[in-house]
């Protein structure tokens, strides 16, 4: 019976055991617009709203709140979760949406956290304190998963949301 259960866990994600893109962490803080503050603690322990949501680790791995595998952020700035699903990809200062190459938001050097609809539309999403220099690109990584937490893919019926998605179970 073990190995059954064994075989329904999802894969880890790809480089989970190597890791993949370099972060760098700092006590950073991101006020949103709408939403409680995000936390990033110098150990990769980022709290939404107070609470443990996700870990992340100095080679690019996510777990989540109970240290499961999650997603790698991979050197070229894919972010790939559990049994290969895309997560989109992250740069610096900008990431886009699963399956998409136009950025849904950008992370300023300033802290401003700014999304863009379809349309091209600009929408202020807060502002992070302490994400400037090489922090930058965790707080663009940080955002991003967030913004997962809301995301439904246009064509995929797939809904990423916080502990629970349709179709898939994003963990955090």
């Amino acid at each position: 019976m073990g190995l059954g259960v064994a075989a329904c866990a999802p894969s880890q994600p790809p480089r989970w055991a190597e890791g993949g893109a370099p972060l760098e962490f700092a006590a950073a803080r991101w006020d949103r617009e709408s939403g409680g503050a995000v936390e990033l603690r110098p150990d990769g322990h980022v709290l939404v709203d107070g609470d443990l949501t996700f870990v992340l680790d100095r080679v690019g791995r996510v777990a989540n709140d109970d240290y499961d595998p999650f997603a790698v952020l991979q050197p070229d700035g894919q972010l790939v979760g559990t049994d290969q699903l895309s997560l989109g990809r992250v740069g610096v200062t900008n990431a886009s949406p699963p399956g998409a190459l136009e950025a849904w938001l950008a992370v300023t050097p300033d802290g401003r956290v700014t999304y863009f609809d379809t349309d091209g539309e600009r929408m202020a999403g807060g502002t992070w304190r302490g994400c400037s220099g090489p922090a930058q690109r965790t707080c663009t990584l940080i955002t991003q998963l967030v913004a997962l937490a809301n995301y439904r893919g246009p064509r995929s019926g797939v809904g990423i949301g916080v502990g629970v998605g349709v179709g898939v179970g994003v963990g955090f």
